[in-house]
């Protein structure tokens, strides 16, 4: 067993090499691990080495351009470990747990923009435009995922009917 004292320096290293990490010009590993939750609850949300290199995709293929296209963009929620998904309520088969997935928004465009410039502009394996009202351009967030093994440019809605998520398919608003 690891002293406590031992298990903090652990902590803390892995910690400043997250941020050290660069995925992409402008992503680091800490912004796609980063999870409120994962440090409220003691969740260890590290990645494997698979999950590492399907960041670095998604990072490369789908963040990195959105970044260079639109400016600065805020992820929400990249990988999370099978526990965190769990914790989460994430589905069982979230992308986010391969690390092929990613859901942000910007601030300076809006989400449905973002997500049809996405559609028309990069490969991708699912895109999905979550929880978007229809009127509040800012609202809901944009839901990208990359497959190294082939990516299907799937392009769904989600939108909740009935206190249920319900998704469908295209760009749809309520």
């Amino acid at each position: 067993m690891i002293p406590h004292q031992d298990q903090l320096i652990l902590k803390k290293n892995k910690e400043i090499m997250a941020d050290i990490l660069r995925l992409s010009k402008n992503f680091a590993l800490s912004e796609m691990t980063k999870s409120a939750t994962a440090e409220r609850l003691g969740v260890d949300n590290s990645p494997n080495s698979i999950h590492l290199v399907n960041l670095t995709h998604l990072a490369i293929h789908i963040l990195q351009p959105v970044r260079d296209q639109f400016g600065v963009i805020t992820i929400n929620s990249g990988y999370r470990s099978p526990a965190l998904n769990a914790k989460v309520g994430g589905s069982k088969t979230s992308q986010h747990c391969n690390g092929q997935a990613a859901d942000f928004e910007s601030f300076s465009t809006p989400n449905p923009d973002l997500a049809k410039w996405i559609a028309k502009n990069l490969d991708f394996d699912q895109l999905i435009l979550e929880f978007y009202d229809g009127k509040d351009p800012n609202s809901g967030w944009v839901h990208c995922s990359y497959n190294l093994m082939g990516n299907r440019k799937k392009i769904l809605t989600a939108l909740k009917t009935g206190g249920k998520v319900v998704y469908r398919n295209g760009f749809v608003s309520k």
